[in-house]
């Protein structure tokens, strides 16, 4: 907004001001000296009608200035302007008078002064400056109509309706205006954009050019005349307020009110000092609510793969985006009303007072722009939540869906309001329509060399909403990549990567292979679930026995997640074996959950893989091998199943399945004893397969078993060499 504001002063400083937007001035031949001597306006034929209007408008102030034919435009503009002056000069002068019969005849001042404004064809000036240039070059083309009265050298004759008519009917081409004889003052009634006007006003040139007139006479002793107001325009910029000053300013000391009153250049002292005050406690303010702005930031900068704090913030947005409107909304009625306060108030004329509008213009209705777009964001966020909670269902999944739907087009209506408010506001600088056109053609131009990409992105985003492929919040591997979907848009959606987010556009997601990993319920309620696959290579050769105890225990583990941190519900549960070309196994294992995010979903893997690694060492320790001496005597041998049957039995968590004489070995007997485990902690586990080795050392040794220790025979033979 600050880089604006220095722009815009640049340019209004560069701006043409609105008087040369009309070339001509007071004829020369009013200023050259002449032997031929100078009327005054008594002697005027038009100073007898003149008269009758003045007493006229002192009777009433409701009537039209403007009329059919220029004398009664004109003359009726002239009476009524030195009646404002007069009364604004006593009205000026002190605050004596009685409270209400000042303000009536103030706002009869205002009331007469505004219908003498409309009789300028002010359309040559910027619209924003228009009522304020218009004001200006009334009073400033009064002083100019002082002179020109006072110092013709020859009749002025103005044509009524009759004087037109016959003044047209003796020329070859019919003209609809009157020039004052000598100078470029013109009446007309050909005004631009209503061809159906049959009244008759001041020409936009003349309005245009009459503070180049003023310009010229302003040096010039003043003019002596009953209808001449010297010190009307001096009177009207010098002091505050509009045409009278306030009556706090009248009731200040006039000492005070000289100093106060000292010009700097078309200003005074007052009204610079008040100005920068009023500036800088604008400015101060406008800085506090933009530092507000940014902070409202960088309090969403935390992790964006972090999803559980992600999904608190979900429903904290649209009261982050309100907080962005109340911020911004100040701005405009502040902006505002310190425009009128300069303008109307402190009384800023000139170049001064347009160049002040073209800065607090550009500062509102960029303001504006930025207003309407957190607007429309902030109901589309507000939107969504409450359809959330119709559909009774506030989960962030089914926000963020909601969301991708509300968000482009609340945010696309926005954008559009803001584009327009832009617009309006060339105009308003003064830039002819055709120019703001051409400006609109350049994004037309933009969209026409991209409408190829830009349509075929839109339609294939709503053939994805349509045939929904995918969804937010669902695990999905789209080109290649693989990730979270956290937005589908108009135009593209997001993936959210282990390691980035991926954007990619919709015309490419439609052409490419989807795979979508999570699993939808019947009901569109259900949140989605991804599905997680591990395949874990069996590394040793296992008996058929291991394998079955091997899927037997998995399903255990699976089906009581005990072993996960967080509570995370683990269906459709599929495990299964599988046999390698190289004759080895591998463990496979499918389920569903529901999960949001990399975090989470990395989270239960681990869990899941570490689990399953358990697993794989608890089957090795399910078959032991038992191995007794040769001097071991049959009964014994016959006496072994039941020993370890029994032993197995002492612990409640493990079950004695076999136990037979599987192999005669080179040092021993070898019984394989089959056990099966109850245990859903790998480390209770082990703990009974160590107790259980303690024990079984423990009854062999009660019942004379010895444990043989392996031998080996070494032959040593001689030869000559040795």
């Amino acid at each position: 907004m600050l880089a604006a504001v220095g722009l815009l002063i640049c340019v209004a400083t560069a701006w043409p001001h609105p008087s040369a937007f009309a070339g001509s001035s007071i004829n020369e031949e009013v200023y050259q000296p002449s032997s031929r001597t100078v009327i005054p306006i008594e002697q005027q034929p038009f100073y007898e009608a003149l008269s009758e209007k003045a007493a006229a408008w002192d009777e009433v102030v409701l009537d039209h200035v403007v009329g059919d034919s220029p004398k009664t435009t004109l003359l009726n503009f002239y009476a009524v302007m030195s009646d404002v002056a007069l009364r604004a000069d006593l009205l000026g002068f002190s605050s004596s008078t009685g409270q209400a019969l000042r303000r009536e005849a103030i706002d009869d001042t205002n009331l007469l002064f505004g219908l003498a404004v409309d009789a300028l064809d002010a359309s040559a000036f910027p619209e924003s400056v228009r009522e304020d240039m218009a004001d200006e070059a009334a009073i400033q083309l009064k002083i100019v109509l002082d002179y020109v009265f006072a110092n013709s050298r020859e009749p002025i004759h103005i044509p009524s309706q009759a004087g037109m008519k016959n003044r047209n009917d003796l020329r070859s081409n019919p003209t609809a205006s009157w020039r004052i004889p000598g100078t470029a003052i013109t009446l007309t009634s050909d005004i631009k954009g209503d061809p159906d006007n049959e009244n008759f006003y001041f020409s936009a040139s003349t309005v245009a050019s009459v503070r180049s007139m003023y310009e010229e006479i302003r040096d010039l002793p003043a003019i002596k005349q009953p209808y001449a107001s010297p010190n009307f325009y001096s009177d009207f910029i010098y002091t505050p307020g509009f045409l009278v000053p306030p009556d706090w300013y009248l009731s200040l000391p006039l000492e005070w009110r000289v100093w106060l009153e000292w010009p700097v250049g078309d200003q005074t002292l007052f009204q610079l000092a008040a100005a920068c005050v009023l500036i800088l406690v604008y400015a101060y303010i406008s800085l506090r609510l933009m530092r507000l702005l940014f902070r409202t930031y960088r309090e969403i900068g935390d992790d964006e793969n972090d999803y559980e704090s992600s999904n608190r913030r979900l429903f904290t947005v649209d009261t982050l985006a309100w907080r962005r409107v109340l911020i911004v909304a100040p701005v405009l009625p502040i902006t505002y009303a310190v425009e009128q306060l300069v303008d109307n108030v402190i009384n800023f004329t000139g170049t001064p007072l347009v160049v002040a509008i073209y800065i607090f213009y550009v500062i509102w209705y960029v303001s504006a722009s930025i207003f309407v777009f957190f607007l429309f964001e902030a109901l589309g966020r507000s939107a969504a939540e409450f359809m959330s909670q119709i559909r009774r269902n506030r989960s962030p999944i089914q926000l963020r869906r909601i969301s991708s739907f509300v968000m482009p087009a609340s945010r696309a209506v926005g954008m559009l309001i803001s584009v327009v408010l832009i617009y309006r506001l060339l105009l308003l600088l003064g830039l002819p329509s055709n120019t703001v056109l051409a400006f609109s053609a350049v994004p037309g131009l933009a969209i026409g060399l991209g409408a190829t990409k830009l349509i075929g992105n839109l339609f294939a985003g709503l053939s994805i909403q349509t045939d929904r492929p995918l969804r937010v919040g669902e695990f999905c591997e789209v080109g290649g990549k693989i990730g979270f979907v956290t937005k589908i848009g108009l135009r593209s959606m997001e993936l959210q990567t282990l390691e980035s987010r991926v954007t990619i556009p919709n015309s490419v997601a439609d052409e490419a292979t989807i795979v979508n990993y999570s699993r939808r319920g019947l009901s569109v309620e259900r949140q989605p679930m991804q599905g997680l696959e591990l395949r874990l290579p069996v590394r040793n050769p296992m008996s058929p026995f291991q394998l079955e105890e091997l899927v037997r225990i998995t399903k255990l583990i699976l089906q009581s997640p005990s072993f996960l941190d967080h509570a995370v519900e683990l269906q459709e549960q599929v495990v299964s074996l599988e046999s390698l070309e190289d004759g080895t196994s591998q463990l496979i294992v499918f389920v569903m959950v529901e999960l949001h995010g990399w975090k989470a979903f990395l989270k239960v893997r681990e869990s899941l893989l570490v689990a399953l690694e358990e697993v794989l060492e608890r089957i090795t320790l399910c078959e032991i091998v038992v191995g007794v001496a040769y001097s071991t005597s049959p009964d014994q041998l016959r006496l072994m199943p039941e020993l370890l049957k029994a032993v197995v039995r002492e612990d409640e968590q493990l079950v004695f399945e076999a136990a037979r004489l599987v192999r005669i070995s080179a040092f021993s007997y070898d019984f394989e004893l089959e056990i099966r485990s109850l245990h859903l902690v790998h480390d209770d586990f082990e703990d009974s397969v160590h107790r259980l080795n303690c024990r079984i050392l423990e009854v062999l040794a009660d019942h004379h078993i010895q444990i043989p220790y392996p031998t080996q025979t070494l032959e040593l033979q001689s030869n000559p060499t040795t």
